[in-house]
């Protein structure tokens, strides 16, 4: 017979070992159907490889990739920090991006030192609106935040294509549902010239910074570690549980609409309904994959990114799918739930009462 037990010890080391061995072990996985299409399987993880480090261009794409997914990983990891399962990141970007078009697009004939900010102020703002109704529900109702966030997508992608069929649509697009393109001095400076890659990177990087030292050295985030571990401990604390869930719900929002700020003025200038393939949903398995860290949130971010530009290189190469990236980001998500599961309890082999006998 086998019992399941919790751990005394905290098993430490499983814990900051598992997203590294759940990232190796899904790319091992990979290799079964790799071998089954038959495709040659050393040279197909070459060109996986080469797909991202071969080239300074591919290096460049890996990272404008990874931007996007920075933001709504951090937008996810303080969200779950806190038991708040923000699963409206995808609706939290596009209210981002619209709002950054709305003000960018000629609204406002700024510099760019006055434009830019006001862009990235705006995303921010309508991104928090967005996850601050949801969170007004679960904290006065208790309403499941899982389904008002989730529902609150659709609402909102049906919004968007609304606006870009109506007010905001561009009339010199031909037609296109998309908006007019955000003025030159409104949108983010590239990085490396003749490369994608833009400042939303850099503005990332600093975010999840901060945003680690504000979850480890912080009274807030002292504050909102203790709600997310036990609310009912934290309020006999004098910990005010309400205020604590909504700051973190309003923080969550904003970063998920800096995702959507960074894709309209730092890479294609104008919004589209198809601006994001998935980044809100590709943003919880980055948390995941981090252990809720934003310092690993970077990490996982250029992690799924490589996977997903290398598989693209992969897929031309070698003549395979270019889902088989989506598998290997599914089955790390498995890995990091499998390993964290592994990682709070043990499994204990114990002998029945029938073999105790005499």
């Amino acid at each position: 017979m086998i019992r399941i037990e919790p751990r005394t010890d905290g098993a430490r080391h499983l814990t900051y070992g598992i997203p590294i061995l759940s990232a190796m072990i899904a790319l091992a996985l990979a290799a079964i159907p790799l071998v089954l299409s038959g495709a040659p399987l050393g040279q197909a993880y070459y060109e996986l490889f080469k797909g991202v480090f071969g080239s300074r261009f591919a290096f460049s794409e890996m990272l404008t990739r990874a931007t996007p997914l920075i933001f709504t990983g951090l937008a996810a990891a303080i969200a779950f920090r806190a038991r708040l399962w923000n699963i409206g990141a995808e609706g939290q970007l596009y209210l981002g991006a619209l709002a950054a078009v709305s003000v960018g697009t000629g609204v406002f004939d700024l510099p760019a030192y006055m434009l830019i900010p006001l862009i990235l102020f705006s995303g921010c703002f309508a991104g928090a609106l967005g996850m601050a109704v949801p969170a007004y529900f679960k904290t006065r109702f208790g309403a499941d935040e899982v389904v008002t966030t989730l529902l609150l997508n659709f609402i909102i992608l049906i919004f968007v294509q609304f606006m870009l069929e109506g007010p905001l649509k561009d009339p010199m697009g031909l037609g296109w549902p998309q908006s007019s393109p955000i003025l030159d001095q409104g949108m983010l400076p590239k990085l490396m010239e003749r490369m994608r890659i833009h400042w939303g990177f850099v503005i990332a990087i600093v975010i999840a910074l901060v945003a680690q030292f504000m979850l480890s050295r912080s009274t807030w985030g002292f504050r909102l570690r203790a709600v997310g571990e036990n609310a009912s401990a934290a309020r006999h604390a004098g910990i005010k549980v309400r205020y604590t869930l909504m700051s973190a719900a309003l923080i969550s929002g904003a970063l998920a609409g800096l995702a959507g700020v960074s894709e309209v003025a730092g890479l294609k200038g104008y919004l589209t309904s198809d601006l994001s393939p998935g980044f809100g949903y590709t943003g919880i398995v980055v948390a995941m994959l981090a252990g809720l860290s934003p310092a690993g949130v970077v990490v996982a971010a250029l992690f799924i990114a490589s996977v997903f530009v290398g598989a693209d290189s992969m897929s031309r190469a070698v003549g395979v799918s270019s889902y088989l990236a989506d598998l290997v980001v599914s089955t790390a998500l498995l890995c990091v739930l499998l390993g964290g599961f592994l990682a709070r309890f043990k499994v204990v082999r114990v002998k029945s009462a029938r073999s105790l006998q005499p």
